[in-house]
């Protein structure tokens, strides 16, 4: 007749195999006493995190080379150039407004290139008033002036006229008149305007040179002149005036929202550049453009364009350079780093690298490289065991205790700051110390058995 034999009495024989064979299994776990420390065990909830995260920690650094650009600071040997151009982020950031100051343009003045016209009274009574300058001006006689600042009027001779106000010109006709006994009755006018210039460019329809006239040149007439503007997305664009070394900036969204920022006057040798992206080459090449507007002679802008390539290599060699030797210098282990220590029902025992630049939280420790084991693990029984910093405390030990069997606890976790050498430690689940312990006896108790029935 068969019988069954109770479970209680299995292990009952088991444990007192176990007795008697001196077998034993031993499972780590988080006690108040131990190697000569006090072990203060702290449970942690939305309260104590924040005397947990009290230590102050600073991540370390990567090295200053990580964060330039070949393209930052001033760079020398470019003396005609601008400072660099203000750079957007891609962001929803506001563009900074950068307002030219007030200014008065000056009167027009005559310049190399300008047509003047010159008409006097058609009425003549001799052969001689009716031949050489009182013939030609009757019919409204046009002259040039010329690259020594004249113009050269037959019968009359030369007459300097660059550099002179309207008004400053016609004294300079009327004296030649008077002094040549010829009727001073005369108009002077400025048919063409090529001296005085202002040059657009970028995000515009038609890209062009704006002259200054008689009257104020203002932004938006030298848009309007330009076409428009050709733009999509209003608020990463912005226009640029370059003046005189000195570079000014209005987004589109103020120029449209501000009419004052239309009426702002231009002066001789303006460059208005319509940006909605800053690139670098594209803000070389128009700078480049802008040494034409400015008379700069072609070796010099050449050099100085060539001298800024040259220096932007050799700060992009000298940071990757740098960048290099650091990492070939961390490959070698000669870097320090920060870690923390996972121990337990972890997937894998090791240490956790903590990052450059970053907090780490208990739960970035917790579920990296796929975390604790589940099944194993008791999610009750987490652990992070913390020295104390102060010497006073004489190695204290402090085991901050989350239980996570709750999955809301994990919050928690995502608050609470990872210090240097802290240990997190996660302990078994009871049926796993039974299963471990189980595991390592019956193959030595049948081991024992077989050793007996041979005698040995």
């Amino acid at each position: 007749m068969n019988r069954r034999i109770p479970i209680s009495l299995i292990f009952g024989f088991v444990a007192m195999a176990f007795s008697a064979c001196g077998i034993t299994y031993t499972s780590p776990s988080i006690q108040e006493q131990g190697a000569g420390l006090d072990v203060r065990v702290v449970s942690l909830n939305a309260q104590t995190v924040l005397v947990a995260n009290r230590d102050p920690y600073v991540p370390r650094t990567l090295p200053q080379a990580f964060y330039q650009t070949a393209e930052s600071g001033n760079l020398r040997g470019v003396g005609a150039l601008p400072e660099e151009p203000y750079v957007p982020k891609q962001g929803r950031e506001p563009l900074e407004l950068r307002i030219p100051p007030a200014v008065t343009p000056p009167p027009y003045r005559i310049g190399v290139g300008d047509v003047v016209l010159l008409a006097t009274k058609s009425s003549g009574s001799t052969v001689e008033e009716l031949s050489g300058l009182l013939a030609a001006q009757n019919q409204r006689q046009g002259y040039t002036v010329r690259d020594d600042g004249a113009i050269s009027i037959p019968d009359i001779g030369q007459i300097p006229l660059a550099g002179m106000t309207l008004e400053e010109a016609e004294g300079a006709v009327f004296q030649a008149l008077v002094e040549r006994q010829i009727d001073p009755a005369f108009s002077l006018e400025v048919s063409d305007f090529n001296s005085k210039r202002v040059a657009i460019g970028g995000a515009v329809r038609s890209p062009t040179l704006v002259p200054i006239t008689l009257n104020t040149l203002n932004l938006g007439e030298a848009i309007n002149a330009a076409g428009g503007l050709d733009i999509d997305e209003k608020e990463f664009a912005s226009i640029r005036i370059y003046r005189t070394g000195d570079l000014y900036q209005i987004p589109i969204e103020d120029f449209y929202a501000r009419a004052s920022l239309q009426r702002i006057p231009l002066l001789n040798g303006d460059a208005i550049y319509v940006d909605t992206n800053y690139d670098l080459d594209k803000a070389l090449k128009y700078y480049q453009q802008q040494l034409d507007v400015i008379s700069l002679k072609r070796s010099a802008r050449t050099e100085a364009l060539a001298e800024l390539q040259t220096e932007i290599g050799i700060r992009r060699g000298s940071l990757s350079e740098h960048r290099d030797n650091f990492q070939a210098r961390e490959s070698l282990g000669a870097e320090g780093h920060d870690y923390v220590y996972l121990a337990g029902e972890f997937r894998q025992n090791s240490r956790f690298t903590m990052p450059y630049n970053q907090q780490v939280t208990l739960a970035d420790v917790l579920y990296n490289d796929g975390g604790y084991s589940t099944i194993t693990a008791d999610a009750s029984e987490i652990y992070v065991v913390r020295s104390s910093s102060n010497p006073q405390d004489l190695g204290a030990v402090t085991a901050w205790h989350l239980d996570a069997k709750n999955a809301a606890s994990i919050a928690v976790a995502a608050r609470m700051q990872m210090r240097p050498s802290d240990v997190v430690f996660i302990e078994e689940q009871p049926i796993t110390v039974w299963a471990r312990a189980l595991g390592q006896f019956f193959p030595t108790f049948v081991n024992f058995g077989a050793r007996s029935a041979l005698g040995v």
